[in-house]
């Protein structure tokens, strides 16, 4: 075969039930077919589901959880600090993925594995530790209840184990709330679809890893020349100090102005005083340093300390756009201290931020509208901006406690409970949206829809290129730039990279291409990477259709459809319900999917053994 290098061609694979680790030789045919990442991942878990005859519990010790870099993870090249996750998501029910950044990846490669693959449940709560070729399943009941960085602490010091890499869970996963993170590297998340809910599930408090084995690599010259390439067009690019400086909250004063920054749960999409949450008022009064991922010229990481007020002493990395906005706007805060402690509470408890924003907006809505009534919340309201109660049910979610419990299970429990607010909450396949809008660019609205994990942004970041150069778009054109997105992204969660210096600064992917042949050895262009990252969307959206998904599922919110919004640039619109419907029977005929969204009959046979 074509492979020569780049992988250690070990899977280890560990069950907690029986308490036991084993390695596995991973052939050369599924390495040059599945790459690596989110590749690997859904290839095991389809064959998982076959072996339970498509009947997974997501939070039952049959759900295999996928853990894997990919074949540039922790190579010299730009951000290839990337690793992910990989199972049947309790936010969904369906396929879900995470990826996480730092330097967690790029040790688990260190320790000779490409692929950690984890099911069972520990009969009490444990730690899985791996260092180096040597793997140990610890009991530690004493970290129940503990926090991320609080867990961390204790682990280090026990086990002694300084320089590892730990992934941790906090109270919400060990709660099994549905969208649940994974910790790592203090500030890094596997935020989405609910892998920490999954690790507490398996008594699984967290994953430690120390490796020292080289990195194989076919063409190390060629590779440097490459890499140094690439490393000097970002050093260059126009935007490269201000990425430094601000990294993602240079976003938010972007959306503002193009009318697409969530405000008051969607009601709006432009917020007043967004000047008081923005990258500017971060680095005046909030910011002492920077972090990044491994490899990352970019920097994009921000940390920041609440120097005085209530909130004082409060230090974490971020926020991210996303924290941000969810965090901020979106529930009307504009005390930047706020949404940094908010951020770091989310944290420490374990919480994707962008489903707690979403539906702490929601419920806000509720509230107003009369949906939710004062008892509901046990007697205290909650009022746009009121950052008290926010943080009070940001700890009720995590500790099940109260309405929190509700919120806890996600948006389609809250449906259930209280029917009206199917008109208020947004998401998509029971995933909660992320802090686009996409009522102004229905390529975004398409890219929402067809996700195959549920509304996040990260498949199919269209709305920029759609807000400045696509009004004009044909449908044809709106439907191949998703489709183009869904895949080279989907790529770089194979390869291990992060996306940032392509979609932000526009490094050329051709790069990638040739990065991938001076690790690997193999001669792939960059279409056929491409065609293999395609083959592996059509396989997540086997593994839904098996799971019940149809053309019905990649449906978009009500507001989407029929509650513009009130003031901005895009005052007033919404996707329109027929065009919408024409543009997804384009994009299923442009993927070779029949009219109900169902690939071909013969797919299943590209993924058998």
């Amino acid at each position: 075969m074509s492979i020569k290098s780049g992988y250690f061609k070990k899977h280890l694979s560990v069950d907690l039930t029986k308490g036991s680790a084993e390695y596995r030789e991973l052939s050369d045919a599924f390495l040059e077919k599945y790459i690596g990442g989110r590749g690997f991942g859904a290839k095991l878990v389809w064959d998982n589901l076959r072996k339970h005859n498509f009947k997974i519990d997501p939070l039952g010790e049959n759900n295999l959880v996928v853990i894997a870099p990919g074949p540039l993870t922790g190579v010299y090249l730009p951000s290839s600090g990337k690793n992910s996750f990989v199972a049947i998501s309790p936010a969904t029910g369906l396929y879900g993925d995470s990826s996480i950044g730092g330097g967690f990846g790029v040790e688990l490669r260190q320790s000779g594995i490409d692929i950690l693959s984890i099911t069972g449940k520990a009969p009490e709560l444990s730690v899985l530790v791996i260092d180096n070729h040597e793997t140990e399943i610890i009991p530690m009941p004493e970290l129940k209840g503990k926090t991320s960085l609080e867990a961390e602490g204790i682990i280090r010091e026990k086990l002694d184990i300084q320089t590892a890499h730990i992934a941790t869970i906090g109270p919400a996963g060990e709660n099994l709330v549905k969208y649940a993170c994974v910790n790592a590297d203090w500030g890094r998340n596997a935020g989405r679809t609910g892998f920490g809910a999954i690790m507490g599930s398996k008594n699984l408090k967290a994953i430690i890893v120390r490796g020292h084995e080289d990195l194989p690599v076919h063409d190390i010259n060629g590779l440097m020349a490459e890499a140094n390439k690439a490393f000097g067009y970002l050093r260059e690019h126009k935007y490269f100090q201000q990425w430094q400086q601000q990294g993602l909250m240079n976003v938010i004063e972007y959306a503002n102005e193009k009318g697409i920054l969530p405000t008051y749960n969607f009601r709006d999409s432009v917020f007043a005083r967004y000047d008081q949450i923005n990258g500017e008022t971060m680095l005046s009064d909030f910011k002492i340093g920077d972090s990044a991922c491994f490899a990352c010229s970019m920097c994009c990481g921000n940390i920041c300390l609440v120097k005085s007020g209530k909130y004082a002493g409060t230090v974490v990395e971020g926020p991210e756009y996303e924290s941000c906005a969810m965090l901020g706007s979106n529930v009307g805060v504009d005390d930047f201290a706020a949404v940094l402690s908010a951020n770091q509470l989310c944290d420490e408890l374990g919480l994707d931020t962008i489903s707690a924003g979403n539906l702490i907006g929601a419920v806000i809505e509720g509230y107003e509208k009369g949906i939710i009534s004062l008892a509901d919340l046990d007697g205290r309201d909650i009022t746009w901006g009121d950052d008290d109660a926010i943080l009070k049910l940001i700890r009720l979610i995590a500790y099940r406690e109260g309405i929190g419990d509700i919120i806890a299970d996600g948006a389609r429990r809250i449906v259930e409970k209280w029917p009206e607010m199917d008109k208020l909450i947004l998401e998509v396949k029971g995933l909660e949206q992320s802090a686009y809008d996409s009522r102004a660019g229905s390529s975004m609205a398409l890219a929402y829809a067809t996700s195959d994990i549920g509304a996040h942004h990260t498949r199919a970041w269209t709305i920029a290129r759609e807000m400045e150069e696509g009004q004009g778009w044909t449908d044809d054109e709106r439907v191949k730039t998703v489709i183009y997105h869904q895949t080279l992204r989907p790529l770089f969660d194979m390869l291990g990279v992060c996306r940032l210096p392509w979609i932000e600064l526009g490094l050329n992917e051709r790069h990638y291409e040739n990065f991938y042949r001076y690790v690997t050895g193999n001669e792939l262009t960059l279409e056929q990477l491409l065609a293999l990252s395609s083959d592996v969307y059509d396989l997540t959206r086997l593994i839904n259709v098996k799971l019940g998904v149809s053309r019905k599922d990649d449906s978009l919110p009500y507001k989407v459809h029929s509650s513009p919004p009130l003031t901005g640039p895009n005052a007033g619109k919404v996707v329109d319900k027929d065009a919408f419907q024409n543009l997804l029977s384009l994009y299923y005929r442009e993927r070779g999917w029949d009219e109900d969204g169902l690939p071909p009959d013969d797919t299943e046979k590209k993924f058998e053994e």
